[in-house]
């Protein structure tokens, strides 16, 4: 076991010139589980624990930041700049894939293999929040979850509008939705760094397949939601049955049951 992620094993995995740490534990099909900034807090670490308690094999790589290191402005800053920096990871443009992407289907790829089943999830969350849509491309992925997806980042109107994924690949996910796939987002209203252009362009590209959980965080909402909520499953996730988040978090599991078991 870790000492790192108790309760997670950990290993290394390498493809197309990058090694990276990954996170493993459970059994039954495989959900990778892509963190948001700062890095595997242990806000991300609960949520992969509540996938393997439902019955899942959860791979959660560790792109940047240090490994249950609890969230700081300071700490978010520096793994943001560092990010954004990096070639691969695309944060502005609006029409690219970030790099990473392939590394993380191959991941999914191999984990599909290990663990059988129909094919595998993901979920990514805040700068990484739209990957699982890029992971698409492979047939394997049959729940992806886009959880407050903030690249690219909304600076000007086509920016908010945009999905960070290059124009091929939007093509074999349209593609894929009318075959039938589905995917499902999630983000506060009020939520300035994920638009709601942004939810209307992926109801516009693949229609009813596009499953929006919208959560109400305006001034003077019945749940008392902060107008600066942003992270539905780690941050600002408040474990309390009716909770909106809470209701989310059923959703994503519910979501995987729907799509990962036979």
């Amino acid at each position: 076991m870790s000492e790192r992620l108790p309760g997670f094993e950990e290993s290394t995995f390498e493809h197309d010139g990058y090694a990276r740490q990954v996170f493993r534990a459970g059994s039954g099909p495989a959900v990778i589980v892509i963190h948001e900034v700062p890095g595997i807090t242990p806000n991300v670490a609960a949520f992969a624990q509540r996938v393997v308690d439902r019955g899942y094999s959860v791979r959660l790589p560790s792109l940047f930041g240090t490994p249950n290191k609890a969230a700081s402005f300071g700490y978010i800053l520096k793994s943001i700049t560092g990010a954004c920096v990096a070639k691969e990871f695309t944060s502005m443009a609006l029409d690219r894939t970030s790099p990473v992407i392939g590394w993380l289907r191959t991941l999914a790829a191999e984990a599909h293999a290990e663990c059988g089943g129909p094919g595998v999830g993901a979920v990514g969350m805040c700068f990484t929040g739209g990957f699982a849509l890029g992971m698409m491309v492979d047939e394997r992925m049959l729940a992806p979850v886009l959880s407050q997806p903030s690249l690219p980042f909304p600076f000007g109107k086509l920016r908010k509008a945009a999905l960070a994924i290059s124009d091929a690949d939007l093509e074999t996910v349209k593609q894929r939705a009318a075959n039938g796939a589905c995917v499902l987002g999630m983000r506060f209203t009020n939520d300035p760094v994920v638009p709601a252009a942004r939810f209307e362009t992926l109801r516009r590209e693949l229609g009813d397949q596009f499953i929006a959980v919208e959560i109400d965080s305006s001034k003077g909402n019945a749940h008392g939601i902060p107008k600066a909520a942003h992270s539905v499953l780690t941050e600002h996730f408040v474990d309390s049955p009716g909770h909106p988040t809470t209701l989310a978090l059923d959703r994503v599991l519910s979501f995987f049951d729907e799509q990962l078991h036979v």
